[in-house]
Order: structure tokens, then C-alpha cells, then sequence
């Protein structure tokens, strides 16, 4: 019997109701806060400015709804004998994600003709969108958007495979955040700050309201799984609650400045959602666990809690369009004769004393958060175990909570603060992230804790311990933790880096910035894992080739160092020009230390792993002779025995054949 009520039949109903809610909201607000109104100068219309905010509703919640859709099939259902359940909910996601190709796409040239001024009937709105649109940030960013929504659908087509769709998923959450680069937050003073947590605030919105859409959609067919369903979404919903509750403040704090801002239409607008937030918050603790367990029973009550749910949150997306177009009581920017403010987003440290060190700190909210929480789901992984009888050695915990206070340190501390403007401090947090974390992390095993810790599925469908061993075991696994494969990710893409304008690109966007700390931290995290890990993985390989290629490695790490210190020419030229620091040492005298840093940093590391892949290598040893005496123990030395008599029957025929 299915547990889907008559009026959830269809998925019309949840749509309308979190459609129609959005867009009534945002036609409120937007009316309210004046964005509706005649610009003095170049607008483009009342067209342009009453469209804008609701395909920006729409845009928004169909890009939700078709990540929620994806997960669901990749991770959140049950599996049953057949994958029907999961090419419906794929099949849906390519609806849509037909809805957010189109509304992106209008949203791109829409954005266009409000900042060109130009009314939709004008001539020269055409000629200049397709000339100029790639060189605006903002519809640049909003056209990788529409780009990623056109893959996104186009795949959710095509595919059948759990694989495919949680691919799929991820390639549209990162399509969805990326817009995160565009609005208040891509022009603010405090641009780092509000870009990271504007990030995560789409990521959490997207993750809570696309999961909840997508069961909503999908509940007639979901039938006697729904409680399962759901109480795996509950998971991801809390996650998600807790990151758009801490995001929204962060933002709240950022772009009103105060409690005078809560005064103007951006402050009401951010109170509204605040209410909004809260009041769904309220509901999902005191209902959503009662529900969950009546829902084997009559799925009524998950209905008319989840059309609740969703007519707030629908209107919450509203208010959300509507914010990215109205002014904040802080100014986007502002204005500073500092070149380097201009260029970087934050002001001239000044000149550098030993002891800053130690003592300067410009907190990175985002690291601290990335740290915190993979600090706090260890522990609770070696609680866990330790709650049920097992065992988890002490010094990994250790490791694992010195190496993440090893990267705050470079990526909030002086390495960050002055690894802006000076090479040579960069190229400190750099040896840090790539090869001082990765030591102290790797060896802390932390998958083995997590497959340890983490509870496996029954119903052969995706949790996060499946997760792990999908990929640890995947064929892009095998590829990538190739000694060689990753010796050459590792070392050989310093010289890509430095000697490409990817070392500019990363000095003066933020963008650029979080993806070579990713770059170096994953890198690095890889080869330290193939050398010394002790986590599961492809099979290792011989320590005599381990120390080989590390060697070999090490060798290529010198001689970079070497290269950088004997150039003759500034990396970054441009960088280094325009931010002229009065105080600052000679750019290529600083650049000639990097790379005495980079030379010298790598020897104690190296050491290091040398002496832990020697140890396994005696250990292993160690342990095949173990086994070899108990084999002897067992079998009374047959092999011994075997191995003289061969030697005893070669004897006999050297001696027929004299």
C-alpha cells in the first residue's frame, strides 16, 4: 500500500506551492525595498527590473530542486531490485534542469541590460551582449552557471549508473556556489569573508531545500521507502540548517555594519529571513522526528509538514533575489589610495618582525571552520569507537589536531597575512600546506577510522562509508595513487604553477587563492598517503621503489628550488609592480629566498618520510619472517626440506654429468 496521500499524486503541488510563494515574496519585497523603481540614470526598463528578481527565484529553485533530485538517486533511496525509482528521479532532475538552463540563461541577459542600461527593444542590447558579455565579471560568472545547468541536464538524460549521478550532483553544486562570486559579496571591503560564507550559505540552502523538493517531487514513487528516505535526508538537512544559520549571521553582520542597518530595507528583508529561518527551524526539530516514525503509517503528515516547509522556504529564495538587488547599509567597496587593498582585498601588513610570527593572526573563517569540523568529526569517530569497546591509538588523534592547527597557522596566521604580498613568506604557508599538514595528517589514518566508526548501509544504496570505499577504490584512485602519478602531481606542478600566470591568478583573485591551498593540500596529502599511509587503498608498493621515487622526487624539488633562486626575472611581474610595497625587500631578491625556502624546506620533511618508509619496510620484513617461521612450525619446514632436496638432486646430476 502506498504511503503517498491522494494529494500528492503529482508533483505539481510542491512545485506551485514553493514557486508561487517565491515569486509573490520577491514581487512584495522588491516593491518594498524599491528595487522595482525608475533608475535616474540608464534604465533599462520596467521589464529588465520586474524580471530580474523572479527568474532569479526561479533560476534558484530549480537549480535546488535538480541537485536535491540527483541526490536523491545517488544516495537518499533505497535500493530495490530494480533502479526504476533512480532514472525517474534522473529523468526529473533533466526537467528541472531544462527550467534553470532557460531561467539562468535570461538571468545572464538580463543582468546584462541592467548593467548596460539598455531597454529590452534597444538595437544595440544584442550586438552588445554578445560582445561584452564575457567581459563583465558578473555575467561571466552567471554564464559558467548557465554552462554548468546545460551539462547538468544533459547528463541527468544520459545517465543510469549511482556513479554518474553523484557526479552530476557535485558538477551542479559547484555550478550553483560559483554564483556566490557575483552580488554584494563579490564587491565588498570584507570580500574574502563574504564571498566564503555566501559560498556556504548556497551550498547549505541548496543541500536543505533541494533535498526536501526533491522527496516532495519524488513521494509517490518513493511509496514504503519514504521513512527511510527521510531520515537519511535528516541527516544532510541539519548539516545544511547549522550552515546557512552561521553563514546568514556572518553575512548579516558584514553587509549591515551594525544595529543602525537593521533600520533599512536590506536590514527588514534580513530580519524577515531570519524569522523565516528560525520558525523552520523550530519545525524540524519538533516535528521532523514524530513524522518520520508516523510515516510508515500514513504518509499525510510528511505531506502537509513538507507544503509548510516549503511555502517558507520558497519564501526565504524570494527574499533571498531580492536582497542580491538592494543596496546594504555597507558599501560594496571602498574607496582606499592603498594599492595593495585594491589588488588583494586586504590592507598593507607592513614591514614583518620576528616575532609576528607567532603573534599575528587575520583569522580565515572558512579554514577555521574546514578545520574545526574535521577535528570534531575525528574525535567523535574515536568517541565512537571508544563507546563501544574498541580501541583508537592516542598519538593518531594527536597527529590528526596538530596537523589541522598547522594549517590554520599558515592559512590565518603570518604566512597568510604577509604570503599576500611577499614571495618568499608564500612560499612558506606553501612547504607548510604541502608537505608539513600531509605529514602530520596521513599518518593519523583517518579513513580507517572513518570505515571503522561509520555505520554500513544494508540496502546496498550510498552512505558516507560506501562513499569512501568507492572512491578509495576507484579507478581514478589507482591512477592518481601511482607513486609516479603522484610524485608528478605533487613536484612536478610546482614549475606549472610558479612559471604560469596560475601564480598571478592566485595572488590576486580569491578564487584563484582557495584552489592552490586546495591544489597544494590534496597533492601533497597524496603522495605523503602512497609513501607512508597506512590507510586502505590500491596496493602498495615496494618500499625499495618508494624510497626510489622519493629520492627521485626530492631531487626535482632541489632543483626547482635551485631554478627559482638563480632567476634573473620576477615571477608575477605585474602583481609585484602594481602593489610597489615602500617597505618591502626587492622583488627578485625575495623571490631568490623563496627559493632557498623551497630548497631547504624540503630536506627535514623528506628525512622524515624516508625514515617511515624505511620502517615499513623493516617492519614488513619483520613480519614476512613471522609468518615464514610459523609456516616452518606447521609444516615441519617442508619448504626447507624441499629446498635441499633440489639442491641434493642437482648435486647428483653434476656429479653423472663429470
Amino acid at each position: 500500500m502506498s504511503t503517498a496521500p491522494a494529494t500528492a499524486r503529482t508533483p505539481i503541488g510542491p512545485a506551485a506551492v514553493v514557486g508561487v510563494s517565491g515569486l509573490v515574496v520577491a514581487l512584495v519585497a522588491a516593491s518594498l525595498a524599491g528595487v522595482l523603481a525608475p533608475l535616474v540614470l540608464d534604465d533599462p526598463g520596467p521589464l529588465v527590473r520586474w524580471a530580474l528578481p523572479l527568474v532569479r527565484v526561479v533560476s534558484d529553485l530549480s537549480s535546488a530542486a535538480t541537485f536535491g533530485l540527483l541526490v536523491l538517486a545517488a544516495f537518499l533511496v533505497p535500493e530495490r531490485r530494480t533502479t526504476e525509482r533512480r532514472v525517474q528521479a534522473s529523468r526529473l532532475a533533466a526537467v528541472t534542469g531544462v527550467v534553470w538552463f532557460v531561467a539562468a540563461g535570461l538571468g545572464v541577459f538580463l543582468t546584462f541590460a541592467s548593467l548596460a542600461g539598455l531597454r529590452l527593444g534597444d538595437p544595440e542590447l544584442g550586438r552588445q551582449f554578445l560582445t561584452f558579455v564575457w567581459s563583465l565579471e558578473v555575467t561571466r560568472v552567471l554564464s559558467i552557471s548557465t554552462g554548468v545547468a546545460l551539462v547538468v541536464t544533459t547528463g541527468a538524460l544520459l545517465a543510469r549508473t549511482r556513479t554518474a549521478y553523484a557526479w552530476l550532483a557535485a558538477v551542479a553544486l559547484a555550478g550553483i556556489v560559483v554564483v556566490a562570486l557575483t552580488g554584494h559579496s563579490a564587491g565588498s571591503a570584507s570580500h574574502e569573508d563574504a564571498v566564503n560564507s555566501l559560498g556556504v550559505h548556497l551550498l547549505g540552502v541548496t543541500v536543505w531545500v533541494g533535498g526536501l523538493l526533491a522527496i516532495a517531487l519524488m513521494q509517490p514513487r518513493i511509496g514504503q521507502d519514504l521513512a527511510a528516505t527521510v531520515s537519511r535526508y535528516s541527516v544532510l538537512a541539519g548539516w545544511a540548517y547549522a550552515a546557512v544559520a552561521v553563514t546568514g549571521l556572518q553575512q548579516a553582520v558584514i553587509r549591515l555594519g551594525g544595529p543602525s542597518g537593521v533600520a533599512s530595507a536590506y536590514g527588514a528583508m534580513v530580519v524577515a529571513k531570519t524569522v523565516i529561518l528560525v520558525t523552520l527551524g523550530v519545525i524540524g526539530w519538533q516535528q521532523r522526528r514524530r513524522v518520520i516514525v508516523s510515516i510508515s503509517r500514513d504518509g499525510s503528515g510528511f505531506a502537509r509538514l513538507v507544503l509548510v516547509e516549503l511555502g517558507l522556504m520558497g519564501a526565504a529564495f524570494g527574499l533571498g533575489a531580492v536582497l542580491s538587488r538592494t543596496p546594504p547599509p555597507v558599501p560594496d567597496s571602498e574607496q582606499s589610495p592603498s594599492a595593495v587593498l585594491s589588488i588583494t582585498g586586504f590592507p598593507d601588513p607592513g614591514p614583518m618582525s620576528t616575532s609576528d610570527w607567532l603573534t599575528q593572526w587575520r583569522p580565515n573563517w572558512l579554514m577555521l571552520a574546514i578545520a574545526a569540523v574535521a577535528v570534531g568529526l575525528y574525535l567523535a569517530g574515536a568517541r565512537r569507537l571508544a563507546r563501544r569497546g574498541d580501541s583508537w591509538p592516542v598519538h593518531r588523534v594527536v597527529l590528526w589536531t596538530l596537523g589541522w592547527l598547522a594549517f590554520v597557522w599558515a592559512t590565518s596566521g603570518a604566512p597568510d597575512i604577509w604570503g599576500r604580498v611577499q614571495f618568499s613568506v608564500h612560499m612558506v604557508m606553501h612547504m607548510v600546506v604541502a608537505m608539513i599538514v600531509p605529514l602530520l595528517l596521513v599518518p593519523a589514518a583517518p579513513l580507517t577510522l572513518a570505515l571503522r566508526a561509520l555505520p554500513a548501509r544494508p540496502d546496498r544504496t550510498w552512505g558516507p562509508r560506501e562513499v569512501i570505499l568507492q572512491v578509495v577504490h576507484s579507478r581514478a584512485m589507482q591512477l592518481f595513487a601511482n607513486p609516479v602519478a603522484a610524485a608528478v602531481l605533487f613536484f612536478g606542478s610546482l614549475a606549472a604553477f610558479y612559471w604560469s600566470p596560475l601564480f598571478e591568478l592566485a595572488l590576486t583573485t580569491h578564487t584563484g587563492h582557495l584552489l592552490m591551498l586546495a591544489h597544494f593540500l590534496l597533492t601533497g596529502y597524496l603522495f605523503t598517503w602512497v609513501l607512508i599511509g597506512i590507510d586502505p587503498g590500491p596496493p602498495k608498493w615496494s618500499p625499495a621503489i618508494l624510497l626510489l621515487i622519493l629520492f627521485a622526487t626530492i631531487t626535482f624539488h632541489a632543483f626547482f628550488g635551485v631554478a627559482l633562486t638563480g632567476t634573473s626575472f620576477v615571477l608575477a611581474p605585474d602583481f609585484f609592480e602594481q602593489i610597489n610595497l615602500p617597505w618591502g625587500p626587492d622583488p627578485l631578491a625575495d623571490q631568490q629566498r623563496a627559493g632557498e625556502i623551497a630548497w631547504g624546506f624540503g630536506e627535514a620533511p623528506t628525512l622524515v618520510l624516508a625514515i617511515l618508509v624505511a620502517r615499513q619496510w623493516f617492519r614488513r620484513e619483520r613480519q614476512e619472517s613471522v609468518r615464514l617461521d610459523r609456516q616452518a612450525d606447521r609444516d615441519d619446514d617442508a619448504a626447507l626440506r624441499a629446498y635441499n632436496e633440489r639442491l641434493q638432486r642437482l648435486g647428483s646430476q653434476a656429479k653423472e654429468v663429470d
